[in-house]
């Protein structure tokens, strides 16, 4: 009996293994990667992207439909620490300028926890993750003129929490993997549009809405391939589905029947935004493992949307080329 048991814990040892030795791979482009014991790491990203909005009826009303924007300049940072060899916390961060709508601000903002559940000696892998949304730093900006609604920023101004699971598998030199991720925001009225261009507005300036919370569900798949000990590459696919924003009522105070009477008249259009989208990203990196501790990697995404008809975030071509900078210590 004491055999048996034996030979039974030394089968499961071999068959699922949790924080007990360290990650699948030290590459930081694999998509399996997170930190050992005590490490941290740094991933530093600049790219230049070139967009050409679609022919949205928000789009249409503005007078951009069909109009290139470039150059769009972007910047990422990812800063992580291995709690253990199983829990890595980390922050993630993106800046975006675009110069041609006048639009910039923060794109991305998450800080969290991934949890590796399982890594076999076999080198499969899941893990769960959590986040917090962090794009309620900063408010929503806009403007409300003839020509709709225009935003100013990238920050939505709402906080919220992300959940998601990633399972992988590394053989020799392959490494697969898929995962899936659903982000809830939460309502409020963390935001100023302008509302000058509103002649009846005329004790007020800015206001401020109540909006609805939202939710995004994104889905994908990455395969990454490891040559020899300098050069790797790779690419993956993810599919993001964003729903529609609307707004519920107006919070700051208004002081006229006629500002009121233009307030019931935007809550009547803006109920439902129609302004969701959903995204088809197609992406590739070719990486270069300078020294033991810095890697430098080219990456690149080309996306293929499909908007609501009030959305501003469609595009007719949508790709970004940039460099990345990856450092443990």
């Amino acid at each position: 009996m004491k055999k048996t048991l034996k030979t039974v814990a030394i089968a499961a040892a071999t068959m699922i293994t949790t924080g007990a030795f360290a990650s699948v791979t030290s590459n930081m482009e694999n998509p399996l990667y997170t930190p050992k014991s005590g490490e941290f790491y740094s991933k530093t990203g600049l790219g230049l992207m070139y967009k050409k909005s679609d022919h949205t009826n928000a789009m249409r009303k503005k007078g951009t439909a069909g109009d290139p924007e470039f150059p769009v300049y972007r910047a990422t940072e990812d800063f992580g620490y291995g709690f253990s060899d199983s829990l890595t916390g980390y922050v993630s961060l993106g800046y975006t300028h675009n110069g041609d709508i006048d639009r910039r601000g923060m794109h991305r903002g998450r800080l969290g926890l991934n949890y590796r559940v399982v890594e076999t000696l076999e080198n499969f892998v899941w893990d769960i993750y959590g986040e917090g949304y962090l794009s309620g730093v900063s408010p929503m900006k806009g403007s409300y003129g003839v020509d709709g609604f225009t935003y100013k920023n990238f920050s939505n101004g709402r906080w919220g929490a992300v959940f998601g699971t990633k399972i992988g598998k590394k053989w020799s030199k392959l490494t697969t993997s898929m995962f899936f991720e659903y982000l809830q925001t939460i309502g409020n009225h963390n935001n100023e549009i302008d509302v000058t261009a509103i002649p009846t507005f005329t004790t007020v300036d800015k206001i401020a809405v109540d909006l609805k919370s939202t939710n995004e569900t994104t889905i994908g798949i990455n395969a990454f391939y490891q040559t020899n000990d300098r050069w790797s590459f790779g690419g993956g696919f993810r599919f993001v589905e964003h729903s529609d924003n609307g707004v519920k009522s107006v919070h700051t105070k208004l002081n006229t029947p006629a500002e009121i009477g233009t307030a019931k008249m935007l809550l009547a259009q803006t109920k439902d935004m129609d302004d969701g989208w959903h995204e088809y990203i197609v992406s590739g990196v070719l990486a270069n493992q300078v020294t033991d501790y810095l890697q430098l990697a080219l990456v690149g995404e080309y996306t293929f949307d499909f908007s609501h008809p009030n959305s501003q975030n469609g595009t007719d071509v949508k790709m970004e080329l940039g460099v990345r900078a990856n450092v443990r210590f």
